[in-house]
């Protein structure tokens, strides 16, 4: 799988709990649209994969967050490998992990990479009120907001609201 297909994986489990009218959603709910989102992004697409996926969730968001230390996730990585084999042109890596498990693995392994390769860029929405992630891929790593059109603007058109309000006319 390429590694923005991991990247689109990783933000699908972090996001698949928004906030929607200030209600706690749940996108995983559906388990059939659910397991066939995730055989799109490489996965098996059974239900013994989204359940792992699901139970891996709390612990990628609350990492993310800064909540949680990255050493929890190391038992979603047990017994994990990378199996070296050679192409015709190189030596490459194949991921060994149960079938069922991979896609829990891809994104735990794509966080660590992040984290690595472009620290601070993978990080919640400024939006207190907002419960997503964002990938920032701006070259300043100014981006704060998970949506400009939702998050961006609202607290834009607030912070206006609140100086127009407060200004002696």
């Amino acid at each position: 799988m390429a590694a923005s297909t991991d990247e689109e994986l990783l933000l699908l489990i972090l996001n698949s709990t928004p906030l929607v009218d200030g209600k706690p959603q749940d996108l995983f709910s559906d388990a059939t649209a659910a397991c066939a989102t995730l055989r799109q992004l490489g996965g098996t697409g059974t239900f013994e994969e989204l359940n792992a996926v699901r139970s891996a969730r709390s612990l990628l968001q609350g990492v993310t967050r800064g909540e949680l230390t990255a050493d929890c996730l190391a038992p979603l990585l047990v017994g994990v490998r990378q199996v070296p084999y050679l192409t015709a042109t190189r030596l490459d890596w194949r991921l060994s992990a149960p079938a069922h498990h991979q896609c829990v693995v891809r994104a735990v392994l794509t966080w660590a990479s992040l984290r690595e390769s472009a620290p601070g860029r993978l990080r919640p929405c400024a939006n207190a009120e907002c419960r997503l992630f964002l990938l920032d891929r701006s070259r300043a790593n100014t981006a704060r907001w998970c949506s400009m059109a939702t998050c961006g603007n609202r607290l834009k058109a607030r912070r206006h609201y609140r100086k127009t309000r407060t200004q002696p006319s």
